[in-house]
């Protein structure tokens, strides 16, 4: 469950799987987001990584195992009301590869399947789905090439 009026923004990752010209979309069990339609995703945990973290998450929501290629995309995702920042998310958009496992809901998924991009718009989505469905469509993600992930750690 997310944190209400986090004290500072948190990494949630969602993993992009394309297949034949349809996108791999969940409905969500949790908010934010409840009932909605998003990429599979959530947070980044501790120590791991965002590749690791949308294969996790690729894996507990869908059954599907993955190869993460890279980040295509990062957006924020900020929710206000009159008590303040309600929500604050930085969403990190990893291209997967499925490389295998049973396409099956799971962890916080109530329903799983793939959509052809206009049938995805006309199901209820998450902002941030729309949107990154939208930036597919304008040819605005590299696909072709996704970011490589490097990973330091940095020596005070």
């Amino acid at each position: 469950m997310p944190k209400l009026y986090p004290d500072q923004p948190v990494v949630g990752v969602g993993a992009l799987v394309l297949d034949s010209g349809r996108i791999l979309l969940v409905k969500r069990a949790y908010p934010p987001g409840r009932g909605r339609w998003s990429v599979p995703g959530g947070h980044v945990e501790l120590g791991e990584g965002v590749l690791e973290a949308a294969a996790r998450e690729l894996r507990e929501e869908t059954g599907l195992e993955g190869e993460p290629l890279g980040v295509v995309n990062v957006d924020d995702a900020i929710t206000r009301d009159d008590k303040g920042v309600r929500y604050h998310y930085v969403l990190v958009t990893v291209l997967v590869k499925p490389v295998g496992g049973e396409l099956k809901p799971g962890g916080d998924a109530l329903e799983v399947g793939f959509f052809t991009l206009s049938e995805a718009k006309s199901l209820d989505l998450t902002p941030s789905t729309r949107g990154l469905i939208e930036k597919i469509e304008k040819g605005l993600l590299c696909i072709e090439k996704p970011i490589p992930v490097n990973r330091y750690s940095p020596s005070d």
